[in-house]
């Protein structure tokens, strides 16, 4: 008889414990609904190494494309879309967007991490360091190597993404590698201060010292390129008056070519 006073004690304990649990739900639920946004958290979490966005941008942003949040409910705010329009912003890398129960909407984005920069007859844009073009930034210019002058790669105004042609891409990850093993080489680093590509569409690289122009070709086999132009100023140069030659021609596999 107990124990079937025990069971039906605990049938009612479970019934009215399950009972509560929908009612919290229920009035959860209906304060969530009854809930505005009416502020919002914006965090820029690498603005210590970069300063294409700020605050105000983000909220430019989301004025222009997402419009009004600020007194929405809770439960209406598109959080997808808040992330979608502002990765869709060329500077932003990643953009993530929440909700809490005090009201606020918590938006925090990393920004795109320029490695170089081109300054072509399109105009000039930045590649990232997986290829990824985006336009110039208003009001900040990250401090990467610039590349100028017949830039082999087409973009028309704003453009963003990867390069249109599989010409093109190559091209751009050629140039990465080559700005790569420039920044790992602080003695090259140094000394190179101008890249340029000329019209026939060899890149040229122009040194802090000294009259010579290196004619590196394509920017590809950069490694042996490079050492060929060490072999020339370890052994040529010296042999020669300083100036003794204008251009020195690496382009060619095994052969360093040198010009007066």
């Amino acid at each position: 008889m107990k124990k079937v006073w025990r069971v039906s004690i605990a049938l009612v304990v479970t019934a009215l414990v399950v009972a509560l649990m929908v009612l919290l739900s229920g009035i959860s639920r209906e304060r969530s609904h009854l809930l505005t946004c009416n502020r919002i958290d914006i965090r820029i979490l690498d603005s210590a190494r970069l300063s294409f966005i700020g605050v105000d941008d983000v909220k430019k942003c989301l004025e222009e494309s997402y419009g009004v949040w600020n007194g929405q409910r809770l439960d209406s705010v598109n959080l997808r879309k808040i992330e979608t329009v502002l990765r869709d912003r060329s500077a932003i890398l990643t953009s993530e967007a929440w909700t809490t129960g005090d009201g606020v909407l918590h938006i925090a984005v990393t920004q795109r991490e320029p490695i170089v920069r081109f300054q072509g007859p399109d105009g000039g844009f930045y590649s990232d360091e997986k290829g990824f073009l985006f336009p110039l930034q208003a009001g900040y210019t990250s401090r990467v190597p610039i590349i100028d002058g017949a830039v082999p790669v087409h973009t028309g105004p704003g453009y963003k993404g990867p390069a249109k042609t599989a010409a093109e891409r190559k091209w751009i990850e050629g140039i990465i590698g080559l700005v790569r093993y420039i920044e790992r080489n602080k003695a090259w680093g140094d000394a190179i201060v101008q890249i340029t590509v000329d019209e026939k569409g060899d890149i040229v690289m122009v040194p802090r010292t000294g009259k010579e122009k290196f004619i590196f070709g394509s920017p590809h086999d950069w490694q042996d390129k490079f050492a060929r132009m060490e072999r020339y100023y370890r052994y040529i140069a010296p042999a020669k008056e300083e100036g003794w030659y204008s251009t020195v021609n690496v382009k060619y596999p095994g052969q360093i070519i040198c010009r007066q």
